[in-house]
C-alpha cells in the first residue's frame, strides 16, 4: 500500500471504532493497559475530560433510563467518578428511589488518558471463580473493565452525552 494511502487509512481507523470482544480474555499487564486505554476513549465522548467534569451530571435519553455521573475526589493526577444507570423510577429527588445498576466506582488518570472500573457492585458472585490465585486479579481487572468498555459503547449508541455544567 503506499505510504500517501497508509497516512488516510490511519487517520479514518480509530480506537473508539474498534470492537472489543466480549470473549476476548487476559492476556497480561499491556493488554489491560490497552483496555484502559480503550475506556478512556469511550469515557471522553460521553461526558468530556473527567479532570474538568464537577458535581452531578444525569443524560437523560427518550426509551432509556437516566445515566448518572458524580464526580466523588479530585486529585492532581486522577478523578475518582461513580456512574450508574437509575431504574425503575425517574429519579430520587422526584420521591421515587430507583435502583443503581450498575453502580460502578471509576478512576480517571489524567496524564496516561487511562479509565479503570475499581468497584461494580452488579454481581452476585465473586468475580475470579475457578481462577488460579496468581492469576486472580488480572481476571477480576479485566472482567470489570470489559464490562464498563461495552456499557460505555453502549450508552453513546443509545445517544447518552454529558452536559458540560453539573446539576445541583
Amino acid at each position: 500500500m503506499p505510504l500517501q494511502t497508509r497516512a488516510i487509512v490511519g487517520r479514518m481507523f480509530c480506537e473508539t471504532n474498534i470492537r472489543v470482544s466480549w470473549r476476548a480474555r487476559p492476556r497480561g499487564f499491556v493488554a489491560l493497559m490497552s483496555l484502559y486505554e480503550s475506556n478512556y476513549l469511550r469515557f471522553m465522548q460521553l461526558a468530556g475530560d473527567p479532570k474538568q467534569l464537577t458535581g452531578r451530571l444525569i443524560s437523560r435519553v427518550a426509551g432509556d433510563c437516566e445515566l448518572h455521573l458524580a464526580v466523588l475526589e479530585h486529585m492532581p493526577y486522577t478523578s475518582t467518578l461513580s456512574l450508574t444507570y437509575l431504574m425503575g423510577g425517574r429519579s430520587e429527588a422526584g420521591g421515587q428511589v430507583a435502583e443503581r445498576l450498575p453502580d460502578l466506582r471509576i478512576r480517571a488518570y489524567h496524564d496516561a488518558r487511562l479509565l479503570e472500573a475499581e468497584r461494580f457492585e452488579a454481581h452476585s458472585q465473586p468475580l475470579g471463580q475457578g481462577v488460579p490465585p496468581g492469576e486472580r486479579e488480572l481476571h477480576q481487572r479485566w472482567t470489570r473493565n470489559m464490562m464498563l468498555n461495552k456499557w460505555l459503547e453502549y450508552c453513546a449508541e443509545r445517544g447518552h452525552r454529558f452536559a458540560l455544567q453539573a446539576s445541583p
